[in-house]
């Protein structure tokens, strides 16, 4: 299509704020809106306007837009495809590869710095690197200990026989290894977007994610378990059993401990260099007093201990 002016078509100067702009824009959206509108080809005419609009109050389409405009000569095709980060296509004549130099700062910017080429040999089209990807993968802690492959389906939207978007389905084998941790990025090289032309293509980053844990819960590359103990365990002192994403371990705990002292099993969280630590948090748990013999124990223990809990108060 002809070359629009967005500015003229929202009635505002070159040089006008963001602030201007989103008025203008506006008042023409009610001048001209389907529902409302008695002009001739409101329709047609919302939609340019919408179109004005969503390029020119974002400051970096903007930017690149009035790039392009002072380059540009009236009469001249501009064919800006949905979104502005798919590529472009010109023509007309006299564009020559000296005048492509002139672009490259220009495209540089629009597509986030996403190699575009010129070719001299195929005069007036370009050859862009497709756009990186991210999505995220799900995956049980014990797979960060020991690695894992993991079939992942992906949505993505594609270039028709008759160069319309549409959307299809990939389906990838990812390997997962050892010692990743919660955020990491994998990178998948050449698994993005589809280039335009002869660009390659872009990058798929995989965020890793884990699934809630009934038991553990990680940070970094340390994993933090509750451990409940029993009163006695905690004032005594005992040795009990301590699972771990690497098997059962036994673990002394101190006599006089506490609910919500951490005692560190170096070594025993994701794996790594160097490798995570697992924390174990202590819970103390009481029994319950259900049963008279259990009622007559805590009745002699308030007799007997004259614990007062709240003693730190001063109450």
């Amino acid at each position: 299509m002809e070359f629009k002016d967005y500015y003229t078509l929202l009635g505002v100067e070159r040089g006008a704020s963001q602030d201007e702009i989103k008025r203008a824009y506006r008042k023409m959206a009610r001048k001209y809106h389907p529902d409302v509108s008695k002009e001739v080809n409101a329709e047609a005419h919302f939609k340019e306007v919408g179109e004005a609009y969503e390029v020119l109050k974002d400051p970096e389409k903007r930017a690149a837009y009035d790039q392009l405009g002072e380059k540009w000569k009236e009469g001249q095709d501009f064919r800006p495809p949905p979104g502005w980060n798919q590529g472009f296509e010109f023509h007309g004549g006299g564009f020559t590869e000296a005048d492509a130099s002139q672009f490259s700062d220009f495209f540089e910017s629009l597509f986030g710095g996403a190699q575009a080429t010129y070719s001299a040999s195929r005069a007036g089209h370009f050859n862009t690197r497709g756009e990186d990807t991210h999505a995220k993968v799900l995956i049980d802690l014990e797979d960060a200990y020991h690695g894992v492959t993991r079939t992942i389906t992906l949505r993505h939207t594609d270039l028709g026989p008759e160069g319309r978007p549409q959307i299809k389905n990939r389906t990838l084998n990812v390997r997962i290894p050892k010692g990743v941790h919660q955020g990491q990025h994998i990178r998948l090289v050449g698994q993005g977007g589809a280039g335009v032309g002869q660009g390659k293509a872009g990058d798929l980053y995989l965020e890793i994610e884990f699934k809630p844990h009934p038991f553990y819960r990680a940070e970094g590359r340390d994993v933090y378990l509750d451990l409940p103990v029993a009163p006695w365990e905690a004032a005594l002192g005992a040795t009990v059993k301590v699972p771990t994403l690497t098997g059962t371990v036994e673990l002394k705990i101190p006599s006089g401990s506490a609910s919500g002292n951490k005692m560190r099993l170096k070594g025993r969280g994701i794996p790594g260099n160097p490798a995570g630590d697992l924390y174990v948090v202590l819970q103390v748990v009481l029994p319950s007093a259900e049963s008279n013999e259990a009622k007559a124990l805590y009745k002699q223990m308030e007799q007997k201990l004259a614990f007062n809990p709240r003693a730190g108060l001063g109450v």
